[in-house]
């Protein structure tokens, strides 16, 4: 299946909800609520629709095409890796997002390109996490590094990135444990993580990179906003959007934060995450006509 029908198939509940059966500005105002675009999108939108009096649905639906692609354009953006070796990816993010996976992902989109990769794997508290990024290494062809069971992720990143700068690697993406944004335990190690990386090369890591759960909604926004607050960001991932009606959410941190969005993930696959278009996104999410 082509890339954009997995992203169209994997928006369908948010479309379902975005289906335009009438003009009446309640009813569109009720739809993207519950598509999680967020009240200031929505409100937006509806003064769109007030502006332009469309006569009917179709039109209705080129007007919020139009508005939607605009302001998801300023967010589409790959995620482009200086030449420095080596390029180090912190992925950070709640349990459960997709962290493991989405770097299994992206080391076979680098390995792909002939660049050396290597992933480390600093969830030291949990065992199935470390087996899962050694299979995607195993998969993938990249090198992998860990440590024992709860030794210091943060000594275990610094001798690893040590490794790789003596062995010239391209790519290092940093593997870290999920931590839910009110741990202020578990934040407080995430910013000692990043000091530690800090002092390996000031220019590290080159990308620290948020992955959210679309499954979580409005929920989306609170995580970016604290885990911004406590290491900065530099761009986004969204993963599972084939698993929910709230897909709407990429407009609502668009518009909120402005930062890049990366990629987008529909499946476990490793072809099912993929760099992130405005207008594939929107023309998911809005459905056929």
């Amino acid at each position: 299946m082509r890339w954009l029908d997995k992203l169209k198939k994997g928006l369908q509940k948010t479309a379902r909800v975005l289906t335009f059966k009438s003009l009446s500005t309640d009813d569109l105002e009720e739809a993207l609520l519950m598509a999680d675009v967020g009240v200031k999108v929505c409100d937006e939108s509806l003064q769109k629709i007030q502006e332009k009096h469309p006569k009917d649905a179709s039109e209705m639906r080129s007007i919020l095409r139009e508005f939607f692609i605009q302001k998801m354009t300023s967010v589409a953006r790959s995620l482009t890796l200086p030449k420095a070796k080596p390029a180090v990816v912190l992925m950070i993010g709640v349990n459960g997002a997709g962290k493991t996976t989405s770097i299994g992902k992206l080391a076979k989109v680098y390995l792909d390109k002939g660049q050396s990769v290597a992933v480390v794997a600093a969830d030291t508290f949990r065992a199935g996490a470390v087996e899962q990024l050694k299979k995607w290494a195993e998969k993938t062809g990249a090198d992998f590094y860990a440590g024992v069971q709860g030794c210091d992720a943060a000594g275990l990143i610094y001798d690893a990135l040590q490794q790789a700068i003596k062995k010239r690697t391209d790519v290092v993406f940093v593997d870290t444990a999920g931590r839910l944004q009110n741990r202020t335990d578990l934040m407080d190690e995430l910013k000692k993580i990043h000091r530690v990386i800090k002092k390996v090369n000031p220019d590290m890591p080159h990308e620290c990179v948020l992955v959210l759960d679309a499954t979580v909604g409005q929920n989306a926004l609170s995580q970016v906003k604290i885990f911004n607050e406590m290491t900065p960001l530099t761009g986004l991932i969204m993963t599972k959007l084939d698993g929910t009606a709230k897909g709407g959410v990429l407009l609502a941190l668009a518009d909120t934060f402005h930062l890049p969005i990366y990629a987008v993930g529909v499946g476990e696959g490793v072809d099912d995450l993929n760099p992130f278009s405005a207008e594939e996104y929107v023309d998911s999410l809005l459905g056929d006509e």
